[in-house]
């Protein structure tokens, strides 16, 4: 395993494998649902947004002001791609076996241009609150949830990680720039490859 500090603040982990196809690439941030009321950079007084705010902005990094979807485009190259949020981290990850690079570049390009508008954040909500809403129907789900909720009385944990579509309907284009540029920030990052690399 190696490891490097860049002097922006990213670090990067690197675990070469020789002899092996695949390679694998995860970039996380330590921002997750849990992350609801916090200190911007520079300010005092602690700023609160909706719940699930997290998982919103996971959602529409992939959005490009160009119109198409990095998803797509990783897609085309032949890449499996995806993103997750959890209660401590949001993380951004896709596997190849071929345009490592290529698709290196995208996952490099969207993570770190996010493309924000009144108008695709609306369009979002919906999206969210299907999902949520499936979930909803999942008993596993519930039955996990229902037990989070029973153990932790007050902490976030408690909430699930998507929000409500009452707190997704309250999340607006500030709050997902605003939770962009503080935790977005490479000091705050992490990059891990896996694979037959230099």
């Amino acid at each position: 395993l190696y490891i490097e500090k860049l002097e922006n603040g990213l670090t990067i982990m690197i675990v070469p494998k020789k002899g092996i196809q695949k390679k694998y690439v995860i970039w996380g941030t330590n921002y997750g649902s849990n992350d609801s009321k916090f200190i911007v950079p520079g300010e005092k007084e602690p700023t609160e947004v909706p719940k699930g705010v997290a998982h919103f902005l996971e959602h529409k990094m992939f959005e490009q002001e160009s119109g198409i979807n990095s998803l797509d485009t990783l897609t085309a190259l032949g890449v499996e791609a995806n993103a997750y949020t959890t209660n401590d981290h949001t993380a951004y990850l896709f596997e190849c076996t071929e345009n490592f690079y290529p698709a290196l570049d995208e996952l490099m390009d969207y993570v770190q241009h996010p493309y924000f508008t009144d108008e695709n954040v609306e369009k979002e909500k919906g999206i969210i609150c299907q999902e949520i809403k499936m979930y909803d129907d999942d008993p596993d789900w519930r039955v996990y949830f229902g037990a989070i909720a029973n153990l932790y009385h007050k902490h976030p944990v408690k909430i699930d990680i998507a929000g409500t579509c009452e707190t997704v309907n309250n999340t607006y284009k500030d709050m997902l720039e605003l939770c962009y540029q503080t935790f977005y920030h490479p000091h705050n990052m992490m990059l891990f490859v896996v694979g037959n690399i230099n």
